[in-house]
C-alpha cells in the first residue's frame, strides 16, 4: 500500500509534510493580503512622530514588549478590562508589530491617555510608588539620559520606503522634535498614544 511505503520512508514523509504546511499555510496566509481591513489603516491613524517613534525603540530596548502584549483579543473579559479589542488595521505602519502574547504586566494597546504623564513617569522611576504590588523594574536612568537626535531622520525616511506615510515635513522637522527630550519624555509620548485612535471611535 502507497501510505505504508511512505511511512517507512522518512526522506519522501518529510517532503510531503512540507508540501501540505505549505499548502495550509499559504491558504491561510495569501487571501490576508488582499483583505482591506488587514491592509489598510483605520480612519484617524497617524504614523508616529519622532519623539514617539524614539519612545518605541526605547521602550523596545528595555524590553517592555517581552512583559506587555499590545493586542487585546476579541473575547469579553478582555474588552472589559482593557477596552475596544485591536484590529489588524491599527497595526499597518508597525515595524515590527509588538502585538505578542506575554502578560507579566497588562496589555498596553489602550494604556493611551489612560494616565497623566507625571503618573507615568512616577510610574516608570519606581513602579511600586503607585503600584505597590508591582514586579515591574524601575527605569530611572530614563531621566537623564538624552536623546540622541543625530539621525531619526534616517529612522522615518526607512519607514517611509516601508509604506510608512512619512511626509518631507515630518522627517525634516524630526531632529528639532528631540531637542531638549529625555528618554522619559519619548517614552512617555510613546505610551500616550497607544490605542487613542480606537479610543475616539467609541
Amino acid at each position: 500500500m502507497w501510505h505504508e511505503a511512505v511511512e517507512k520512508n522518512i526522506g519522501l514523509l518529510s517532503v510531503l509534510i512540507v508540501v501540505a504546511i505549505s499548502f495550509g499555510g499559504l491558504a491561510e496566509i495569501v487571501p490576508l493580503f488582499f483583505q482591506k481591513q488587514t491592509t489598510e489603516p483605520v480612519d484617524g491613524l497617524t504614523p508616529y512622530t519622532a519623539l514617539e517613534l524614539e519612545g518605541r525603540d526605547i521602550y523596545i530596548r528595555e524590553g517592555c514588549n517581552t512583559c506587555h502584549s499590545q493586542m487585546i483579543r476579541p473575547f469579553r473579559a478582555e474588552t472589559e478590562r482593557y477596552g475596544t479589542y485591536s484590529v489588524a488595521g491599527e497595526s499597518v505602519w508597525e515595524h515590527p508589530f509588538l502585538w505578542g502574547s506575554k502578560r507579566t504586566g497588562p496589555d498596553l494597546a489602550r494604556v493611551g491617555e489612560r494616565y497623566s504623564d507625571d503618573w507615568h513617569r512616577v510610574h516608570l522611576n519606581n513602579p511600586r510608588d503607585v503600584v505597590p504590588e508591582s514586579i515591574m523594574p524601575s527605569y530611572p536612568w530614563l531621566n537623564t539620559a538624552t536623546l540622541d537626535a543625530a539621525d531619526p531622520a534616517t529612522k522615518m525616511t526607512a519607514l517611509r520606503l516601508l509604506g510608512v506615510p512619512y511626509t518631507d515635513k515630518d522627517i525634516s522637522n524630526a531632529k528639532k522634535q528631540l531637542q531638549s527630550k529625555s528618554e522619559m519624555d519619548a517614552v512617555i509620548a510613546y505610551l500616550q498614544q497607544l490605542g487613542t485612535v480606537m479610543k475616539n471611535k467609541r
